[in-house]
């Protein structure tokens, strides 16, 4: 059995989502290809080169392929797909764009967000927003299947793969227009140690700006945000935590002015140690934290930022 991983890459690197997804493809064979997408990305396939078990790192180099297009990367993938029995890719927002579209085109059910592989055809995957678990057995001779990272551990390094360049292929009639990044000098919020987030308690995105920021910069933490912050302007879109957001499991988590919706502890309660500030006593989110504060923000992290000095 082969099978064939597509990189998440930043850049000259590849990102921590594709060393746990290739410590997934490892509990299915011993064969494990990594596919590096994008123009200039030679880097990024040395640096995919070096993780442990490995066995090639195949480099796709093309316009259409740079801003990963998902007509681009599918007619790619397709392309090899003859050589592999399962496909995987993290469960990324770009993984959630084409995994579907390469899955369509091979005409097999894609298994999404996979927290367990229980052997070659059966897979774990959570359900009814991380309420219960299912298992899928598969009976399709390719596989396509996105990996939740925050379930695996990362692959290590030390590997020694060949890479090979081939053909990477166009986008057809779809064309990349532009994009806006969001420039930032804190961790990234999906791969980071420390997250702290807040809810609509806020009130507003100044007072969310105000609170958040100076105890994320003083704990070298990510900033995030409940679906509900997020609707009501107070933060970006790619703060959301949550079901439809961001799937974090950081060291600790810190939830402040955040009630705990089932769709919100979808994304977090896998978060080693998760504290949580708010002033209702019976706030969901107290269920699921190891450490819970009952009180008004306004007060209880002010004191926070003066006992961290």
């Amino acid at each position: 059995m082969a099978v064939l991983v597509i990189a998440d890459r930043d850049g000259d690197t590849v990102r921590d989502t594709t060393h746990k997804t290739v410590t997934a493809a490892l509990k299915l064979s011993g064969d494990v290809d990594i596919l590096v997408i994008g123009q200039g990305s030679k880097a990024a396939a040395e640096a995919a080169a070096k993780i442990a078990g490995v066995r090639k790192v195949l480099l796709a180099e093309s316009g259409a392929l740079s801003h990963q297009l998902a007509e681009a990367v599918t007619a790619t993938v397709v392309g090899l797909a003859g050589s592999y029995d399962a496909i995987l890719s993290p469960a990324t927002t770009d993984g959630k764009n084409f995994m579907p579209r390469i899955a369509a085109s091979l005409d097999v059910a894609p298994i999404s967000d996979v927290i367990e592989v229980v052997s070659n055809d059966t897979f774990v995957r959570p359900i009814y927003a991380g309420n219960a678990l299912e298992t899928v057995q598969s009976s399709d001779g390719k596989k396509v299947i996105t990996v939740r990272p925050t379930s695996f551990d990362a692959a290590g390094e030390g590997g020694s793969a060949k890479v090979e360049t081939i053909a990477g292929a166009d986008g057809g009639k779809a064309t990349f227009v532009s994009e806006e990044m969001v420039k930032s000098d804190r961790p990234e919020l999906g791969a980071a140690k420390i997250v702290v987030s807040g809810g609509r308690a806020m009130g507003s995105a100044e007072e969310f700006q105000a609170v958040m920021d100076p105890l994320a910069d003083r704990l070298g933490a990510a900033v995030g945000a409940s679906r509900a912050a997020v609707d009501a302007g107070y933060a970006p879109n790619d703060y959301q935590v949550g079901q439809t957001g961001k799937v974090v499991a950081p060291a600790l988590y810190i939830a402040i002015g955040i009630s705990g919706a089932i769709q919100h502890l979808a994304g977090m309660k896998d978060s080693k140690v998760i504290v949580a500030i708010n002033k209702d006593a019976d706030a969901p989110i107290f269920q699921v934290a190891d450490y819970g504060i009952v009180g008004d923000y306004k007060t209880v992290v002010p004191e926070l930022m003066k006992a961290l000095g």
